[in-house]
């Protein structure tokens, strides 16, 4: 009996994504006015554009990657975008192959997925686990929401951020970026949405979104309006920052906001999902409930400014 055979179905995946996907994970030395860090990044471009978390090159002044074959470049960041815990940088010099992406949309619960990164200083580290959930929702330091955020119980430290999160075919299908508690790790999606922060960070070195200065939580509608507007919940303004496009539309405190730009509104994360680049400085109709009637607001939102 041959090493392979030894293996069984569940370890073979494993070896087969270590092998096809570790080269290509580097580890990240980090300095900066607050002294040095680490984290992990991958290869996504046969040019030598890595990805990364965004909290790990946060304030960076040089950036060195190393690779398990011993080599090692440095590296400029080339965006960061905070509000999605993404980055991508620029490796000055060759680097290994790009991991192949793929798409955490098609992903299932109970699904293998390799976490690959450099925990703890230990480079070239390799576990392994199932996704425990998806769709979960990661707040960030700036108080924006990270949606579909994938759960796993593949084992992840301080430094895996950043790191890759494999399907069992050694596709990248999200990045470590948090160690939630004991035998829960969380990782950003790679979906279309993501695709696309990605792309802009790597043309602009920025990603521009749209802002209405509101704060709101999720109600759940009487039945009769639900009923009227098809859907059981909607949205409760709790504030209105001054200043911002809702003030200047009319929103107030209390307004329930059941519809925006034609599609049925019932969390925080669903606006944010439409504030999106497009939607900046074009006039887009919300509809709430007020006093007892469904009252169209026309609201223009502006670029949001990110410190």
């Amino acid at each position: 009996m041959n090493d392979d055979e030894a293996l069984d179905a569940y370890s073979r995946a494993v070896v087969g994504v270590a092998e096809r996907v570790l080269p290509s994970v580097a580890s990240l030395a980090v300095r900066g006015p607050r002294g040095a860090g680490a984290g992990s990044a991958s290869v996504i471009t046969e040019d030598g554009v890595l990805l990364t978390s965004a909290h790990v090159v946060a304030g960076a002044d040089s950036v060195e990657a190393a690779f398990t074959d011993g080599s090692t470049v440095s590296a400029e960041v080339l965006g960061r975008d905070p509000l999605s815990d993404l980055a991508v940088l620029r490796a000055h010099g060759p680097v290994p192959p790009p991991v192949p992406i793929g798409d955490a949309a098609t992903l299932r619960v109970g699904q293998l997925v390799v976490a690959l990164g450099n925990p703890l200083g230990l480079a070239g580290s390799v576990t392994a686990g199932i996704v425990s959930a998806l769709g979960r929702s990661l707040p960030t330091a700036s108080g924006r929401i990270i949606d579909e955020v994938i759960q796993t119980d593949a084992a992840l430290n301080p430094g895996n951020s950043g790191g890759v999160l494999a399907d069992s075919a050694g596709r990248a299908i999200g990045v470590n970026t948090a160690v939630a508690g004991i035998g829960v790790g969380l990782a950003v999606p790679l979906n279309a949405t993501t695709g696309a922060i990605i792309a802009s960070l790597c043309a602009r070195g920025r990603v521009r979104r749209a802002w209405l200065g509101i704060a709101g939580a999720q109600v759940p509608l009487p039945v009769e309006l639900g009923t009227r507007v098809g859907s059981a919940q909607g949205l409760r303004v709790a504030g209105v920052s001054e200043h911002s496009p809702a003030a200047a539309a009319g929103l107030r405190p209390g307004d329930i906001v059941v519809e925006i730009a034609g599609t049925q509104v019932v969390s925080t994360t669903e606006v944010q999902r439409l504030l999106v680049e497009d939607a900046i400085d074009r006039e887009i109709e919300m509809t709430v409930w007020r006093n007892g009637a469904l009252v169209d607001v026309f609201v223009t939102p502006r670029e949001l400014a990110v410190h």
